[in-house]
């Protein structure tokens, strides 16, 4: 089997510059790419050697990760004008992580394929935290053998199951969306009308955290709304990109999945009304602007 001790990233953001880092603390050799060049320079003391273009980062590497925001920019980044695809060697790895559409996914594998390079559709969940911890949920689209091969990078960042062929980790990604979504949706509905009842909802959050009410939204995210700390973890903006993703999906497989449209709706709403780049859990906000309770200053628009 395949022994993986180079590995070229690529994007360094809110959670790839954490686990860029983890890569390199564990004793892989790590070259990254990034647009932002102070980002990608405050790696350099942590161990993360920077690259002037996704070419040179990926440029005989035994693999390539991609964590960037969208389905377009991993297609640009791998093959476009000095993308990384053309720069690797036949036969190497290349795992994309962020969060894709299914399709894209696809088409992006048969380009690889092409080319000579296995392909995992790997994308995470967990957020900054969870990449900083090394505790990310991984799910895994792609070949049994490549994942073995791919196993312990995956061991470095958090815990991965291979779903099954190319596509469906990207697949298994949208149904985490989702599930997040709605539950933020849930979690801000309770607490809002907790408040707005009279009751503290820090008290009311720390007595559902022990019945059925008990999730990982209501312990973080709850938190997040009763302290109203919405520093980005998972930006709204990147949210509505899961969330139509899976509207889209759901249209093709002609399924009504009500609980997907509504939530989709909302976080659409906040991002119009100004709150793109706060984190997901922000939803709050929203629900307040909409019935007229967001405080003076706030930076939502109120109706």
């Amino acid at each position: 089997m395949p022994t993986i001790n180079e590995i070229g990233f690529l994007g360094t953001g809110i959670m790839g510059g954490p686990m860029a880092v983890n890569l390199a603390a564990a004793g892989f050799t790590v070259t990254a790419y990034d647009p932002d060049r102070i980002r990608l320079a405050s790696l350099a003391e942590r161990g993360v050697a920077a690259a002037a273009s996704p070419a040179e980062a990926a440029a005989g590497r035994d693999a390539v990760v991609v964590m960037v925001a969208s389905g377009p920019v991993a297609d640009d980044v791998l093959f476009g004008s000095g993308g990384a695809a053309s720069a690797m060697r036949p036969g190497a790895l290349l795992i994309v992580m962020s969060a894709i559409a299914v399709p894209e996914a696809e088409a992006q594998a048969a380009k690889a394929a092409k080319l000579g390079l296995r392909w995992l559709d790997a994308p995470v969940s967990g957020g900054e935290s969870g990449a900083k911890a090394a505790r990310l949920s991984i799910m895994v689209g792609g070949a049994a053998g490549d994942f073995e091969v791919a196993r312990p990078i995956f061991d470095v960042l958090g815990r991965a199951v291979h779903i099954g062929p190319v596509g469906t980790g990207e697949l298994a990604k949208l149904v985490n969306q989702l599930t997040v979504a709605s539950t933020i949706v849930a979690v801000s509905e309770s607490l809002l009308l907790a408040e707005a009842g009279g009751a503290d909802p820090a008290r009311v959050r720390e007595a559902l955290l022990g019945g059925f009410a008990q999730s990982r939204i209501m312990d973080e995210h709850g938190k997040r709304i009763i302290e109203r700390d919405f520093a980005p973890g998972g930006p709204a903006k990147y949210q509505i990109k899961d969330t139509g993703a899976a509207k889209a999906l759901a249209r093709s497989l002609n399924l009504d999945l009500p609980m997907l449209n509504l939530a989709d709706r909302l976080f659409c709403d906040l991002v119009e009304n100004g709150g793109g780049d706060l984190d997901h859990s922000a939803l709050f906000l929203e629900l307040m602007r909409r019935n007229g309770r967001l405080p003076q200053g706030s930076v939502l628009a109120a109706e």
